[in-house]
């Protein structure tokens, strides 16, 4: 995963507004706030809109103006921001060590499927 320099990092709240917004690709903050309201139906439009305002600012969001209603675009691919999480909580809260970041989230309890994945993954690269 590429990192990416001096990214701004997400609140939980922006977190969750980006795991809608990345399959949608672009959208409005209408279109944002009826795809949240199924696990979120507490969240109303304006709370919706003023977080993507300021998503914006902090450049977390790109946005076209050039409609009425102003569309608004991820900056950073999943892929990448999450790369920049990981590093960070590995840094804080691992002391730099991916080994003990793995094996503090296979110790907290992870699926057969998920372990399988896992294993075939390794097992993928280590066959490189």
């Amino acid at each position: 995963m590429p990192l990416i320099p001096d990214a701004p990092k997400p609140t939980p709240a922006e977190l969750d507004l980006l795991q809608v917004l990345w399959p949608l690709g672009a959208a409005t903050a209408k279109q944002v706030h009826e795809a949240m309201l199924p696990q979120r139906p507490d969240v109303t439009y304006s709370t919706v809109l003023r977080l993507m305002q300021v998503m914006h600012t902090k450049g977390l969001l790109g946005r076209d103006e050039s409609e009425r209603s102003h569309v608004y675009t991820p900056i950073h691919e999943r892929d990448a921001l999450q790369g920049n999480l990981l590093n960070d909580l590995m840094q804080r809260a691992f002391s730099g060590s991916a080994k003990a970041l793995v094996l503090a989230a296979l110790k907290s309890g992870i699926s057969k499927k998920e372990r399988a994945e896992i294993e075939q993954l390794l097992k993928d690269e280590a066959g490189k």
